[in-house]
């Protein structure tokens, strides 16, 4: 399946096209409105391959990738919220204790530790639940499924998800390393990187929507509205 994840936008005919347009956004991404049509873009990829389409969905249609986009986005937010919370609460804490003494400053270390393990370990089951999220807000083409933890329940606990991640994980890692490796030259590492961060997400979410329609049993099709048929509501 990693094999073909890299693969999938290759598929296009106007591959080069979208990932020039996706690399750009990612590059623009500290301006949020690109990072919102980067995930709408991930939706469309989500919609299409949980049915079975490969073809990789364009660019086009920016108000509806807007819309899918900012739902997501906002999802991805309001899982991201507890880690975020937690930092924030134990560099508090941390704060507070500080003071003279070397007994103070074993409290400040165990606070710190303690906190930045139960904030990593959320922030890794936030980044765990995130993708299955928004595909079945994909899915349902409403924002309330992002949270409907009937659907994501047996989907998370499956096996079938949980290898899914973890290739996606690898992948996105990969490029990671790659990015670092050209931070060596650093425009070269900022300007490149971002074209392989995004082709190494595409390629992770083409495995989560496989992943995701066969954890759903959904219906196989080859669809020509790459967008989606129905219009999320709320």
């Amino acid at each position: 399946m990693i094999s073909e994840s890299l693969g999938y936008l290759r598929t296009s005919d106007d591959w080069m096209k979208t990932v020039v347009i996706g690399g750009l956004l990612t590059l623009f991404g500290f301006l949020v409105v690109p990072t919102v049509l980067v995930a709408g873009y991930l939706v469309r990829v989500l919609r299409a391959t949980m049915h079975g389409d490969d073809a990789p969905p364009r660019f086009d249609d920016w108000s509806d990738l807007a819309g899918d986009g900012l739902r997501a986005f906002a999802i991805a937010i309001v899982y991201g919220l507890v880690p975020a919370i937690l930092i924030g609460v134990t560099a508090g804490l941390a704060a507070a204790a500080a003071g003279p003494g070397p007994r103070t400053g074993l409290v400040v270390g165990a606070v710190s530790l303690v906190g930045g393990l139960l904030a990593l370990a959320l922030g890794l089951l936030a980044a765990y639940i995130v993708p299955a999220a928004v595909a079945n807000y994909a899915e349902q083409a409403s924002f309330r499924a992002g949270f409907a933890v009937g659907d994501l329940r047996p989907v998370l606990t499956s096996g079938t998800y949980a290898t899914a991640w973890a290739m996606g994980f690898a992948v996105v890692l990969g490029a990671g390393l790659v990015a670092a490796v050209l931070n060596v030259v650093p425009l070269l590492g900022t300007v490149v990187g971002a074209f392989v961060s995004f082709y190494a997400i595409t390629a992770a979410y083409y495995i989560v929507g496989h992943a995701w329609g066969d954890a759903r049993g959904l219906e196989l099709h080859d669809g020509d509205d790459e967008t989606g048929a129905e219009r999320p509501v709320v």
